[in-house]
């Protein structure tokens, strides 16, 4: 089994939610806990905070995490990954939110299990979505897939469904091969990912294969305060068997 690299991009400036990975969830900083669901899984060699902000910084140095900093100029959490990822020895670079403080262990394991396959260039992952208001909310990705598990489409709108019960929703954490994380990032933006404003188009529109895994778990992304409430309802939930 060859091992991965995780890399969590966090970003201090945000639009909608400044300060988003120091805000606190029952006590802890999410990007503390982002870490913490992280360091669960088996098949990391090392598990990498990358930021552009000295606050972040402490708070990870704090919390006894592997953190570097990283250039303020980059477009993306991708770029971040991809500065941080130059350096790293493993072949195998999982990018983990930095806003998915319900992840699983397990389902970073997917990505690097799925990457084993060096033809593959790039995995990700989605969950059956049996609220079927949310197909309709731009802030909610959508995915096709073909036959082979692999994606057709990423979209805010809604795509034709498989099965009228549920849709698959995007859970964004990506799993690449370094070397082509490094080339991605190296292409300029397309059509399609600026229209949709979803980064994964950029490799679907230059003809590369993403694989996608389908995971039993749920996530909640934190795009605002108010879904700091949502989440610490989940984790009560868990708490409670």
């Amino acid at each position: 089994m060859k091992l991965a690299t995780g890399i969590i991009p966090a970003r201090y400036q945000s639009q909608r939610f400044p300060g988003k990975p120091l805000a606190l969830i029952q006590g802890k900083p999410m990007i503390q806990r982002v870490y913490e669901r992280a360091k669960e899984a088996n098949f990391l060699d090392r598990l990498i905070i990358a930021t552009d902000n000295e606050e972040i910084v402490e708070a990870a140095e704090d919390f006894g995490a592997e953190v570097q900093m990283t250039s303020r100029l980059h477009n993306s959490g991708t770029e971040r990954v991809a500065e941080v990822a130059k350096e790293i020895k493993t072949s195998i670079v999982i990018n983990i939110q930095g806003d998915e403080p319900l992840l699983r262990g397990e389902m970073i394991d997917d990505l690097v299990e799925a990457l084993q396959d060096k033809a593959i260039p790039m995995a990700t992952l989605v969950a059956r979505e049996k609220n079927m208001d949310l197909l309709y909310d731009n802030n909610v990705t959508k995915v096709a897939v073909d036959r082979e598990g692999f994606a057709l489409n990423f979209s805010r709108s809604p795509l034709p469904l498989e099965d009228p019960g549920y849709f698959l929703l995007h859970i964004g954490i990506y799993g690449y091969q370094k070397e082509f994380l490094l080339a991605l990032c190296k292409m300029p933006p397309s059509k399609l990912e600026k229209s949709e404003n979803l980064e994964q188009l950029r490799a679907v529109e230059n003809g590369y294969k993403i694989r996608v895994i389908e995971t039993p778990f749920s996530t909640l992304s934190v795009d605002s305060p108010q879904d700091i409430i949502r989440v610490e309802k989940s984790l009560d939930q868990e708490a409670n068997g």
